[in-house]
């Protein structure tokens, strides 16, 4: 296995790190303050956050994470994706390389047709709209998708949409134009032939924003809509694939997606172990630094071990998407999924733990960064079901014999 990155990726991240050192990072005040004087209820987007996307695409640093756009590879992207972790709500959308956008941009560039890609694909790509992905539902468990029970219906030239949604990520952002909607075509079918995807504009009549969801009572700027669909319709031209697609779409969604999803929580790991390590050589207990401190040493020393095991596992799944392609590395991709957000969330508890009441203020960052990664354990697929999937690969070795 080999690591090591492009030359082309090497240059991307010496100029990405510098730009989210200079650029970024120094305008998350900014941002966090528009937030704050707006309320949560409030979902427009910070002024400095187009600022710095004229600026990102001026410095070529724009749709990284599309092969098709950027020639990077998985291993690639991966070392730029950690870099936007260190700044969750600014660098990936600044960059253009912002979930769920990038899922949905994945999924129009390898199923969509030239019409939903000149309506869709080209605004996303060049940041002058943004999507969502209706996929989870608040009356059944959506980790099984067979469970979805939206339904799409045939009618003539239409599609008629009935359903509810949550966790429909973005639609609440005043950009967002198009919804990416799961639903079911055919309930009677096989399991995994009984989904499709559908484009659902926003503005289309019976398409109904509910309300907002929080995680753990953080207001994302995007927002996380429950969305009710009451006798949606638009045209059979809006099916992405053919019907019964739906469920493998989301599998080659859900590929890459996850190693973005994954490096983030890393970069994230870094800044609280880098914001841990600050505190500790700068605060006094007891008659002396608390980096002097045993406790505050293992704590460095863990959180140094458990980062650099969770990338190492990332960037070979990595690897073995490029290599083998996601469904040749999905249980390498379902590993990734429980460990890494497991280790970020023990360097972020520990940074926490090290800044005392700071640390769970809104005067750092980590509170925030905790809360997103322990919901990142449920989305996405839920650790359960991620174990159940690596246990069963594993088991397929020993019923083979091999």
């Amino acid at each position: 296995m080999d690591f090591a990155l492009s030359p082309t990726a090497l240059d991307y991240h010496r100029r990405l790190e510098r730009f989210l050192h200079d650029r970024i990072i120094p305008a998350e005040v900014e941002y966090d303050r528009y937030r704050r004087e707006r309320g949560p209820a409030d979902h427009s987007v910070p002024p400095v956050v187009e600022e710095l996307k004229a600026a990102a695409r001026d410095a070529g640093l724009w749709n990284l994470f599309l092969p098709a756009e950027s020639g990077l590879s998985n291993v690639d992207y991966a070392a730029l994706a950690e870099l936007t972790g260190w700044s969750g709500d600014l660098a990936p959308e600044v960059l253009n390389c912002a979930a769920p956008d990038t899922g949905n941009m994945e999924i129009l560039h390898l199923f969509g047709t030239d019409e939903q890609k000149a309506a869709w694909l080209r605004p996303l790509l060049d940041g002058e709209i943004r999507s969502a992905f209706a996929m989870t539902e608040p009356d059944v468990a959506s980790s099984d998708a067979s469970n979805i029970q939206c339904r799409i219906e045939r009618d003539g030239d239409e599609y008629v949409v009935n359903g509810r949604k949550w966790w429909t990520s973005g639609v609440l952002d005043p950009r967002c134009r198009v919804l990416i909607v799961m639903g079911k075509t055919d309930p009677h079918g096989p399991t995994h032939r009984q989904q499709s995807m559908l484009l659902v504009p926003l503005s289309t009549p019976g398409v109904h924003v509910v309300r907002d969801l929080s995680v753990f009572g953080y207001a994302d700027q995007h927002g996380h809509g429950e969305v009710l669909f009451e006798d949606v319709r638009v045209p059979v031209g809006n099916l992405l694939g053919k019907e019964g697609d739906g469920f493998a779409i989301a599998q080659a969604r859900l590929g890459p997606g996850r190693i973005h999803h994954c490096m983030r929580a890393i970069g994230a790991a870094e800044r609280a172990l880098d914001l841990l390590c600050r505190r500790a050589v700068s605060r006094v207990a007891f008659g002396r630094p608390l980096a002097e401190q045993g406790m505050v040493q293992e704590a460095v020393a863990e959180s140094r071990i458990a980062i650099d095991q969770a990338r190492l596992l990332t960037l070979k799944t990595a690897w073995m998407i490029d290599q083998f392609g996601s469904k040749g590395a999905m249980q390498a991709i379902s590993a990734i999924k429980v460990a890494v957000p497991r280790a970020a969330l023990a360097v972020i508890d520990r940074a926490i733990q090290v800044h005392g009441g700071a640390g769970v203020s809104q005067d750092t960052p980590l509170g925030k960064m905790w809360a997103w990664h322990r919901a990142m354990r449920i989305f996405d697929g839920p650790d359960e079901v991620h174990l159940r999937s690596v246990a069963k690969a594993e088991l397929r070795l020993h019923e083979s014999g091999d």
